[in-house]
């Protein structure tokens, strides 16, 4: 059966699901993730069972890592013993749920790969999905260690091949061609990519043919269309009748790609990932478990990007629809690279967002399909400049800081001081004020049909906190290299600090404002952004006003799996993150449960308390509901981008997110020193 204990989930041979008595439903709340250093993945759930348009075994991207492609759904497998017929797959149709592979299924398995073990009665089945490393190729084996009776198996490979934000219907025109020993599908189109296919050792029958009305249950939860067809050209055969070993291998090439006659081992292959994986840990991490599991998460959420013919390294905010974001990859590069040691990653990412910087900002998106960058985001070069000190404080390494990331830093405060897209500016208090009412240029940015949920327009608690905090990295970096620059940021910080502290500080309420409006008035929403004037190291508060931060946030705000967006006693608060856009756009700052705010929370807790001994052991405690999230809901082997406000605080959104992993691991650090 399906434990509800996290612990009976982690075992030596990575995290288990029981499947033989556990609940349907239950089940397909699992879901399972897997990358590349493409941006390409393959997902799914726990029983094989899609419920999301982005599931598949194998999503690859025609231009890293945008341009995604839904390539390979999944394979309908059965096998046949006397004429009767056994079906090892699982799908869900609008009017049922057909789980037959239930029947058989036993156990599921993630660790470099995913696997799952069947009982055939007649035989054993251990079948292992492998996502290789730097390619959009996918090796699904069928391994048969005992053979009672002799059965014949059949593959049938069910194809999307479209945009993974789209939905493939039978209108599309797909066909597939005998090139170089393998198939190869493709639309009419053709600008989808090309899949390739290969089995071994198995005969091919060519049977092209539509499957209708596929149901994805999540895209309904979430008001999106969810019906699909999928295309298959035919299907693999074999006869078995001894213990043997199959392999599906399918790929994803651009479309003018040419077929070549490549072969893939499988034993290099499952080397090669468990060497990324040993890779993805330092030694100083390597002999505790629950660090060991965040850094292998923190791994799948890096990746590469061509900038200008080359390779770069960034950081994809989140799986399975978001692409390299400014304001995310900054906020999770000291967690998910910098904690690691991965220094030559970070110094990598960082000097990329370094090229793009535009007008004294860093892009806060890059384009889905490769198009030019996005520059709409307050925050996202403030978490930039406090992200290059990071990396400046724990590698050392001068020489890149100072030839590559400090002119942007240079570029990014004097634009922020003289003026820059939207309004951006230093005020004549010292304190940054932007935007208007239609813009949403912090990270609180949902906005559905031209409404603006939350505007935050003039001046954000937490833009301030990074600008004073900025600030006074420049003048420390300074003192003792230029007497004159030291004087003049250390001055600039110390007015910042005043005016921070007359605006903010609501001395009524006994919390900070969230923002102060371009009139002058504040709005007190209690909401979770002025956690950051306590978390980072230098600090606009008095030790008096930092205390009562802290306290109100964790007693307003606080939840198992993070921060509430909004507190509870506004009536504006949404408790559930649910329905179609409008719905959960309203909700999505408006009281859901932000996992990655438990990192600056616990930061701050710390900082108050002095880092003593007993706060680290709270502090740990408030971490534990994340860890075992980690190996026991959601997507198992990351942490949810959201969880609902409102008990039980179901995952919901991305189910693997870059700054959620990124800050939780940040903070385990933090307790565990």
């Amino acid at each position: 059966m399906l434990t509800t204990n996290p612990q009976a989930l982690r075992t030596q041979e990575g995290i288990i699901v029981e499947m033989d008595s556990a609940p349907v439903d239950t089940l397909l709340e699992r879901e399972w993730l897997l990358t590349n250093s493409r941006g390409g993945f393959s997902s799914g759930t726990v029983i094989g069972c899609n419920t999301r348009r982005y599931h598949g075994l194998l999503t690859g991207t025609l231009t890293p890592p945008a341009n995604r492609i839904m390539a390979l759904s999944f394979c309908h497998e059965s096998v046949s013993v006397d004429g009767n017929e056994i079906i090892l797959s699982n799908c869900e149709f609008p009017d049922h749920l057909a789980v037959q592979g239930m029947k058989t299924v036993s156990r599921f398995r993630r660790d470099i790969g995913v696997h799952w073990d069947y009982d055939l009665g007649v035989a054993t089945l251990a079948k292992s999905l492998y996502l290789l490393p730097d390619n959009d190729t996918v090796a699904l084996v069928y391994q048969f260690p005992f053979v009672q009776k002799s059965f014949d198996l059949r593959i049938r490979p069910l194809v999307g091949l479209r945009d993974f934000h789209a939905l493939q219907k039978s209108q599309t025109r797909l066909v597939a061609v005998w090139k170089e020993d393998r198939w190869v599908v493709r639309t009419e189109a053709g600008y989808t990519g090309q899949l390739v296919l290969f089995g071994e050792p198995m005969e091919f029958v060519q049977d092209g043919q539509w499957w209708y009305n596929f149901h994805y249950r999540i895209e309904r939860q979430r008001g999106q269309d969810c019906v699909e067809d999928l295309w298959s050209p035919g299907h693999y055969h074999a006869r078995i009748d001894r213990p043997c070993q199959l392999i599906v291998w399918a790929s994803l090439l651009a479309p003018e790609a040419e077929i070549r006659h490549d072969s893939y081992d499988l034993d290099t292959v499952i080397d090669a990932l468990r060497l990324r994986e040993k890779e993805l840990v330092p030694e100083n991490l390597a002999a505790d478990p629950a660090a060991q599991r965040l850094c292998v998460a923190a791994g799948q959420l890096v990746t590469e990007r061509r900038i200008q013919g080359r390779l770069s390294p960034t950081i994809v905010a989140g799986y399975p629809w978001f692409l390299d974001w400014g304001r995310d990859a900054m906020i999770a590069l000291p967690g998910l690279l910098l904690c690691p040691r991965r220094f030559e990653e970070a110094a990598g990412v960082l000097t990329t967002f370094a090229r793009f910087v535009s007008e004294g900002m860093v892009p806060n998106c890059f384009d889905d399909y490769g198009g030019n960058p996005h520059y709409n985001s307050i925050d996202a070069s403030m978490w930039f400049v406090h992200a290059c000190f990071e990396y400046l404080r724990v590698s050392k390494d001068h020489s890149t800081f100072e030839s590559k990331l400090l002119p942007a830093i240079r570029n990014i405060i004097e634009a922020y001081r003289r003026g820059t897209r939207f309004g951006i500016h230093a005020d004549g208090d010292g304190l940054i004020t932007g935007g208007d009412a239609a813009t949403q240029l912090t990270w609180m940015d949902a906005k559905c049909c031209g409404v603006t949920f939350t505007p935050r327009y003039g001046k954000a608690v937490e833009v301030n906190a990074l600008w004073y905090h900025n600030l006074c990295h420049l003048a420390d970096y300074y003192r003792g290299r230029n007497a004159d620059e030291a004087e003049y940021f250390g001055h600039f910080a110390g007015r910042v600090a005043i005016s921070f502290r007359q605006v903010f500080c609501n001395q009524k309420l006994g919390y900070l404002n969230d923002c102060i409006l371009p009139d002058g008035s504040a709005d007190s929403s209690l909401r979770p952004n002025q956690i950051y004037a306590v978390s980072l190291s230098h600090s606009p508060l008095a030790s008096n006003w930092q205390q009562k931060v802290v306290d109100v946030v964790e007693k307003e705000l606080l939840t198992p799996y993070g921060l509430r967006t909004l507190s509870p006693h506004d009536p504006r608060y949404r408790g559930r993150y649910e329905g179609d856009q409008m719905s959960r756009d309203g909700a999505y700052h408006q009281g859901t449960v932000w996992s990655h705010l438990m990192g600056p929370f616990i930061e701050a807790f710390l900082r108050v308390n002095h880092f003593d001994r007993i706060s680290r052991i709270e502090a740990r405690e408030f971490l534990q509901p994340l860890l075992d999230h980690l190996t026991g809901s959601g997507c198992l082997g990351s942490i949810s981008e959201i969880f609902e406000g409102d008990e039980p605080h179901a995952p919901r959104g991305c189910f693997a997110q870059a700054w959620s992993v990124a800050e939780v691991l940040r903070a385990y650090c933090l307790v565990s020193k």
